[in-house]
C-alpha cells in the first residue's frame, strides 16, 4: 500500500501514518490481507481501535480486567500486564500468550512489545508487533472472508455492504461501537483503493 493509502484508509496524521507504513505492508503480506477492500476494511478498523494508528496501548489501567478468567488473567496483576495493545488492542494472557506462541517471542514478561502508549514513542519492534497483533486477530477472526463481500464501487452505509461491514465491527468491537466513525475512514479512503489491482 501507498502512503496515501495508509494515511487516509485509517484516518491517520502523515507521522504516524509514515512510522506504520512499512509494517502494515508486511502485516498485509503475512495475512493476506491483499485486495483492495480487504485492506480498506482493515485500515478502517484499526483506525477506529488506535485513534488513527495514534494509540497502540489502552489509555485505561486494566485494572477492570482483573481476575477474567475468560482473558486468562488467572495470576494477579495480569488484568493491568495483559491489558489491551496493538492497533486492535489484543488484551489478556491467554491472547498475550497465543501469540507469543506464534511469533517465538516472550510477550508474557515482555507485554509492551506489543505497543507502548502511542506511535511517538514507539520503538520499531513495538510498532512492528502492534501491527502484527492486528493482523492476526484480523486472520483468527476470518475477516478477510467478510471483506470479499464489500463492493468498493457502492455506498459502505447501505445494504449488503453496511450489514457485512457491521458484521466485521462486531468481530472485532463485539458490538457496534464506534460504527459512524468506522464508516467516515473508510468513506474518506475509499477513493485511494477503488480500480487498485489486487496484489
Amino acid at each position: 500500500m501507498t502512503i496515501g493509502q495508509v494515511k487516509e484508509g485509517a484516518g491517520a496524521i502523515l507521522s504516524c501514518a509514515q512510522k506504520f507504513l512499512p509494517y502494515i505492508n508486511d502485516t498485509c503480506t503475512t495475512y493476506q490481507i491483499n485486495t483492495p477492500a480487504r485492506q480498506l476494511c482493515f485500515l478502517a478498523q484499526v483506525g477506529h481501535e488506535s485513534g488513527g494508528l495514534y494509540y497502540t496501548e489502552e489509555l485505561a489501567s486494566g485494572a477492570a480486567y482483573e481476575g477474567r478468567v475468560g482473558l486468562g488473567n488467572t495470576h494477579p496483576g495480569d488484568g493491568v500486564k495483559f491489558k489491551g495493545r496493538g492497533l486492535i488492542q489484543i488484551t489478556g494472557r491467554t491472547n498475550y500468550q497465543a501469540l507469543s506462541t506464534v511469533w517465538k517471542v516472550d510477550l508474557i514478561d515482555n507485554p509492551t512489545m506489543l505497543g507502548g502508549k502511542n506511535a511517538e514513542v514507539c520503538n520499531d519492534t513495538q510498532l512492528k508487533y502492534a501491527s502484527l497483533s492486528a493482523g492476526w486477530f484480523w486472520n483468527a477472526n476470518k475477516l478477510n472472508l467478510l471483506a470479499d463481500k464489500i463492493d468498493l464501487k457502492s455506498p459502505i452505509d447501505e445494504g449488503t455492504n453496511l450489514d457485512t461491514f457491521k458484521l466485521i465491527t462486531r468481530r472485532i468491537n463485539g458490538g457496534y461501537n464506534g460504527l459512524p466513525d468506522r464508516l467516515h475512514r473508510f468513506k474518506v479512503g475509499v477513493q485511494y483503493f477503488v480500480d487498485i489491482p489486487p496484489v
